[in-house]
């Protein structure tokens, strides 16, 4: 193979130099941390929309209420890949210090959160929140990435995805818990057992992280790699420009997957806004404004403690099947399975039958919390994970962002202001990324890509 045809695979491969492979318990520690800010996220996906409705918000304005994820992550994750990137200390690392000061501020967040008293406080401590798990979430990713030679890194990325179902469903199953051991609400109508669900968010977020830190060193640059963080530093336009130039060189693949992710992502911001008013309404037959819809919320918390349970259940053996399968028909599988499950979902009265078609969408949440980084992670050069993994992190919040401004408009005209309707929506957009994910050829490995992208015209491996 000559130099062009080696470049020209560039895309398809993982840029790696040689790392010491990691023990099971080693890389449970390293990514211990994702718990604790999933858990955060868990907080945003069930007792966030309750609080808004608590405090009197409609459900059509729900999308644009949650308007805070998409653009925190749309502008601080790129940038904090970016600075990232270019950081590197001998005392604190080059991604550590990121996610610990995300951590600090979801934990400040959640302590706060439920004392809230209108819907703007709400809003504010949204952003904050947000803002915060987007400065831990990115450089995590590329913790990983950094940390694991290829064999690795489908444990490492799966592991992520297995304290993603851990953190969500003890964030899911102490709204339940709770409910049946504490009474009372404040001023402002929110039950103190959704107070007490978010204190212990904001002593696990802290405290996971922090174990990752003390218990997982990164590892130097070379010294090659410290000359060109150097310079970096002395370039003009910084992190803005890597940005530009990583987006307009990104490797046709992962311009594909922004496609699966289009509808991926769409589909999980519906069911994350409308899941408790679905369950309010084919369940209990109340509304958000009816004195039974609390118990609603408490059942949507177990619905989705149970999914996220499936989620870290599954977690790794999908490292299995992805290395005898491949990892692209790993995730088309997983979708299809979210896409039935959510299309039987809305139709069942029986509270207990929601366990079941909600497997589905727990085997697909294992799969899109691991399964695309690990496609990606062989499409990127080394050098530019941290920008990568923001960039990737955008084509997750530009879906969300569509969502929050178009899907307002749709719930309401289109599909009757029925939320029930909008769990078979993301059904069906589930379905389509599925679809979508057939136009991708997954790529193979080439163990340093950095070193070939340097060799000269004519030159051969």
């Amino acid at each position: 193979m000559n130099t062009a045809e080696i470049k020209a695979a560039v895309v398809h491969a993982a840029v790696v130099r040689e790392k010491p492979l990691m023990n099971m318990r080693q890389i449970l520690l390293m990514n211990l941390g994702f718990f604790g800010i999933q858990y955060s996220f868990g907080m945003q996906q069930t007792a966030v929309n309750p609080i808004y409705s608590f405090l009197g918000a409609s459900p059509d304005s729900l999308p644009l209420l949650n308007l805070a994820g998409p653009i925190t992550g749309l502008l601080i994750q790129p940038l904090i890949g970016a600075m990232s990137d270019r950081t590197w200390s001998s005392r604190f690392g080059r991604r550590k210090p990121f996610f610990l000061v995300g951590a600090i501020g979801c934990s400040i967040c959640l302590f706060f959160f439920p004392f809230v008293a209108a819907v703007w406080m709400a809003v504010l401590l949204m952003w904050l929140l947000d803002a915060s798990n987007n400065t831990a979430m990115e450089p995590y990713r590329a913790f990983i990435a950094d940390r694991l030679p290829p064999s690795q890194l489908a444990k490492g990325f799966l592991a992520q995805s297995f304290f993603t179902g851990l953190g969500i469903t003890l964030a899911n199953i102490s709204l339940f818990v709770f409910q049946t051991l504490i009474t009372g609400a404040t001023t402002a109508g929110i039950p103190y057992w959704v107070v007490g669900s978010f204190i212990l968010g904001a002593i696990c977020s802290i405290g996971t992280v922090l174990v990752s830190v003390i218990s997982t060193k990164e590892l130097p640059p070379s010294d090659e790699e410290l000359a060109r963080l150097r310079a970096k530093k002395t370039e003009r336009g910084g992190a803005l420009k890597e940005i530009w130039e990583a987006i307009v060189e990104m490797p046709p693949e992962l311009r594909k997957l922004a496609l699966v992710y289009l509808f991926q992502w769409y589909a999980m911001a519906c069911y994350w806004q409308y899941i408790s008013l679905s369950i309010a309404k084919s369940i209990y037959n109340v509304t958000s404004e009816d004195p039974g819809y609390d118990e609603a919320v408490s059942w949507t918390g177990l619905v989705n403690g149970w999914y996220n349970i499936v989620t870290f259940l599954v977690a790794f053996p999908l490292v299995a099947i992805a290395r005898r399968r491949g990892a692209k028909w790993v995730h088309i599988g997983a979708l299809l399975c979210a896409t039935v499950g959510l299309l039987i979902f809305p139709h069942l009265t029986n509270k207990y039958l929601l366990f079941i078609p909600i497997i589905g969408l727990g085997i697909a949440w294992a799969s899109i919390m691991g399964v695309p980084y690990i496609m990606a992670v062989r499409m990127i050069p080394s050098s530019r994970y941290g920008v990568y993994m923001g960039i990737i992190n955008m084509m997750i919040v530009v879906p969300m962002l569509i969502q929050t401004l178009t899907f307002g408009p749709i719930f309401k005209h289109v599909l009757g202001d029925d939320p029930n309707n909008a769990i078979t929506f993301s059904a069906i957009f589930l379905g389509l990324a599925a679809v979508a994910m057939l136009w991708i050829r997954e790529p193979r490995i080439v163990r340093d890509v950095d070193a070939v992208l340097e060799m000269p015209a004519g030159a051969t491996s």
